[in-house]
């Protein structure tokens, strides 16, 4: 135990004066430092190199990208220098221009629309007027003769109330028949106007081209008129022309309501006629 402590110590005495004795060289060391910073230099060169080479790329490329978007706005901009755009203009349309004897409200004046207080509406006149398609010439809308005679030469009629008509609603049918062909018809409904009556519209089972048809108020009668057109005619068979109409609510009393039918024939003139009372009970309800 104490040779192993004196070894030591022997040791630790001749590393001390080694070390007491050592003269540094100086110039070697300082030569390996500079080597050692010239080589850090040398790899600190070649790695930031393509850093810089990468951020010239992108300058490069921005420049090129502003370059084309100045040249693209340059050639938009005289594109549109040189064309300017086409004028637009809106077509106003003149204000509507009242007939004389229209019987429908008229328009509202701009005054009106804008809020003001608009002027006091025309009177309507006392006849309603039928569109330009459904007016026959004047003497086609005249009340024509009454008749009681159902059947006169190839004619025979029937008039009666639809049994679809309801409380609100009615359907006043008229039925033709004819043994030869017809060059002139003229089929006239009448209904009476027992409260609240009003057309709601009409057919008839022959072409709707072949006839002009109006509807008017006459002497307290609804009157629906058709009228053979020029040219046209019937041929021999069944038809019916119908007229249909609303009125007061309940059951309406049709016994005043009547009809009348003038047809030409190669045997001349005809005409039948009659009222809507149910046969057998002298009465016809709707």
């Amino acid at each position: 135990m104490t040779m192993q402590r004196d070894v030591h110590d022997e040791l630790r005495a001749r590393l001390h004066e080694a070390a007491e004795a050592h003269q540094p060289d100086r110039a070697r060391i300082l030569a390996r430092i500079e080597r050692g910073m010239a080589g850090e230099e040398r790899q600190s060169h070649r790695a930031t190199r393509p850093a810089l080479w990468g951020w010239t790329r992108i300058v490069s490329a921005t420049a090129a990208v502003a370059g084309m978007l100045a040249v693209g706005g340059y050639a938009v901009a005289s594109a549109v220098k040189d064309d300017p755009p086409q004028r637009q203009t809106v077509s106003v349309s003149p204000p509507p221009v009242e007939s004389p004897d229209a019987t429908s409200r008229p328009p509202a004046s701009p005054k009106a629309t804008a809020g003001g207080d608009a002027p006091e509406p025309p009177e309507p006149s006392a006849s309603p007027t039928a569109s330009p398609e459904e007016s026959p010439s004047a003497s086609a809308a005249d009340l024509l003769p009454e008749t009681d005679d159902r059947e006169d030469g190839p004619l025979w009629s029937d008039g009666s109330v639809d049994p679809h008509s309801n409380d609100f609603w009615a359907q006043s049918n008229v039925t033709l028949k004819t043994s030869e062909q017809l060059t002139e018809l003229t089929v006239q409904l009448k209904v009476a106007q027992t409260g609240g009556v009003s057309s709601a519209g009409a057919w008839r089972s022959l072409p709707e081209d072949d006839f002009a048809f109006t509807v008017a108020e006459e002497d307290g009668f609804l009157v629906y008129t058709w009228v053979l057109k020029e040219g046209r005619t019937v041929p021999k068979g069944d038809w019916v022309f119908a007229g249909q109409y609303d009125h007061d609510r309940g059951g309406r009393d049709a016994k005043d309501d009547r009809y009348t039918i003038v047809g030409r024939a190669d045997g001349g003139k005809s005409s039948v006629g009659g009222d809507f009372a149910a046969r057998g009970d002298g009465e016809g309800d709707s």
